[in-house]
């Protein structure tokens, strides 16, 4: 199973951290961000696994 969100097709980032220290940046590592995927109901009745963004989006159309 991908972790990419069916509806809006949001995926993993890469984020580097800047860490002050004594003034200067230190280099440090990257690290992979994932969407926070939940499964849902979509409108046409399927089951998918989409992030919280769209899910928020979608229970707000329907009331």
């Amino acid at each position: 199973m991908s972790r990419i969100c069916l509806n809006c097709g949001k995926k993993s980032t890469l984020v580097t951290r800047l860490i002050k220290l004594r003034g200067k940046y230190n280099p440090t590592t990257k690290k992979r961000k994932y969407p926070n995927l939940q499964w849902a109901v979509l409108p046409s009745g399927k089951k998918a696994k989409i992030c919280t963004e769209c899910m928020r989006t979608l229970y707000k159309e329907k009331k």
